[in-house]
């Protein structure tokens, strides 16, 4: 039998008319509250998990706080793995509020999701609650209550918990927010160069040594670089002279430019033989010349001390003074500095000089080094911006930064290639701020020894608790 049509149960107007009180009632003793709908980057659409997100986005709403007696009392938990603070939160907003003002942008930016879930608050979105000053995560939205008054409902019920940080993007722009996960999740520290210190090195004086490298035939179709092989000095206690190949391509040909000497051996008395061997090429032929004369004494090689920092390519310059005794023929020595990432790490000899004497030191004013250039980089990072290495494209957003360190905490690492690591030596940019400074090391967190470092110390503690590789703790039967 059907109802009575004379009586209503709920007209547009009461509804309307309820739904304009609830909304006043909440702006009178409710409080200023921001939704952060969760959007979402990556999903794993076999396992149906999100594998990263991102908040970018708030909305203040007013909500009636329905806790009177603080954070659920009593709902923290003690558990194997420490003390777990399940802090809860009940909140009560208008239904008709929310259509009007959140639901419209959450259909324009989701337009693959389902519409009905759209109507409404989504699990796994944020609140931000300014009285605490925490975030909380929406774990139940309860629509059906009060239960359809009137022929309809007018409210939604977020029954939120305190939101357990993992590592997603939260940037909204309004820094009371997007500070509150600031020392937390995981984070990197890349450390930049900054005041370059100066390099030391010893000169290795010697008699007998090879002083001069020909290059009779650059020989043709190299793919890489050849080793260069020289025989052993012919005086017993003497050292093997070392040397490489410097490559060019021309015309589509790729051949020995130069071979340069890394050291000049000792107890030569005859010129060596020199073999050039790899590379995939041939042809390549080199013979040298050597000082035969042992009373003559030349800088054979330079023993790098301290590489120091801060150096490039194009003001590094290494130089000795001319012999300082009086040796018919004398002349000075010709080195060439390799820097790689800010550091000198090697030293080519153009010309071991004559007339040098083994009681050159480290510390003789003769030795000569450029000094480092002060400063790499300029600038100041700025909080959540995103920053780019130059040479390996990886990108991730500042935690924080340290101008009086050079340190850069960083999180939210990632890369459109399978390599996920800054390069040292590279220059990482600022997306916002400009910032540009060179990277010298830094510590990375997905590395193999630390990415399940605590899963181990947790299996170790429970072996100490019960152990089955002796025999059954409970009993045998």
């Amino acid at each position: 039998m059907a109802l009575n049509p004379f009586f209503l149960q709920g007209s547009r107007g009461e509804q309307s008319l309820v739904q304009d009180l609830i909304n006043e009632q909440l702006k009178m003793y409710g409080i200023d509250v921001y939704y952060l709908p969760r959007n979402y980057i990556k999903v794993d659409n076999i396992l149906n998990e999100v594998e990263s997100s991102k908040f970018d986005d708030s909305f203040m709403i007013e909500a009636y706080l329905d806790n009177y007696e603080g954070y659920a009392p009593g709902s923290d938990l003690m558990t194997k793995f420490g003390l777990r603070l399940k802090n809860e939160v009940n909140l009560i907003i208008s239904r008709e509020r929310y259509e009007i003002f959140i639901t419209p942008f959450m259909q324009k930016n989701n337009v693959n999701e389902d519409p009905d879930l759209l109507m409404r608050p989504r699990e796994g979105d944020l609140i931000y609650f300014p009285l605490g000053k925490r975030l909380f995560e929406i774990k139940k939205v309860e629509f059906e209550k009060p239960f359809y008054q009137l022929g309809k409902n007018y409210v939604y019920e977020l029954l939120c918990e305190l939101y357990e940080y993992e590592n997603e993007v939260i940037d909204t722009s309004i820094d009371e927010i997007d500070r509150v996960t600031e020392d937390e999740g995981y984070i990197t520290t890349l450390e930049f160069v900054g005041t370059g210190s100066s390099a030391r090195v010893t000169p290795i004086v010697g008699q007998g040594y090879v002083n001069t490298i020909y290059l009779d035939n650059d020989g043709y179709g190299y793919t890489s670089t050849p080793n260069v092989i020289i025989e052993s000095p012919d005086l017993i206690g003497g050292n093997t002279a070392k040397a490489k190949a410097v490559m060019q391509t021309l015309g589509g040909v790729t051949s020995i430019k130069e071979i340069l000497l890394n050291f000049c051996g000792a107890g030569y008395t005859v010129a060596p033989q020199i073999q050039i061997v790899g590379g995939g090429g041939s042809g390549a032929i080199a013979t040298c010349g050597i000082s035969t004369d042992l009373s003559i004494t030349g800088v054979i090689g330079v023993s790098i001390n301290d590489g120091g920092s801060g150096y490039t390519n194009s003001t590094a310059s290494i130089t000795i003074s001319p012999p300082s005794q009086n040796v018919v023929g004398a002349t000075t020595a010709i080195f060439e500095p390799i820097i790689s990432n800010g550091v000198l790490v090697d030293i080519n000899i153009k010309n071991p000089g004559i007339g040098y004497t083994s009681s050159i030191t480290t510390d003789d004013p003769r030795i000569t080094l450029s000094n480092p250039n002060d400063f790499e980089g300029t600038g100041s990072y700025v909080y959540n911006e995103i920053i780019t290495g130059t040479t390996s494209g990886v990108k991730a957003r500042v935690k924080s930064w340290n101008s009086v360190e050079n340190k850069l905490e960083v999180y939210s690492i990632s890369s459109n290639s399978s390599n996920i690591n800054f390069y040292e030596g590279e220059i990482v940019v600022g997306s916002s701020s400009s910032a540009s400074y060179r990277l010298k090391n830094y510590n990375n967190y997905n590395s193999e020894e630390t990415n399940y470092d605590d899963n181990e110390k947790i299996e170790i503690e429970a072996d100490t608790i019960l152990d089955f590789t002796e025999s059954n703790p409970f009993g045998e039967y």
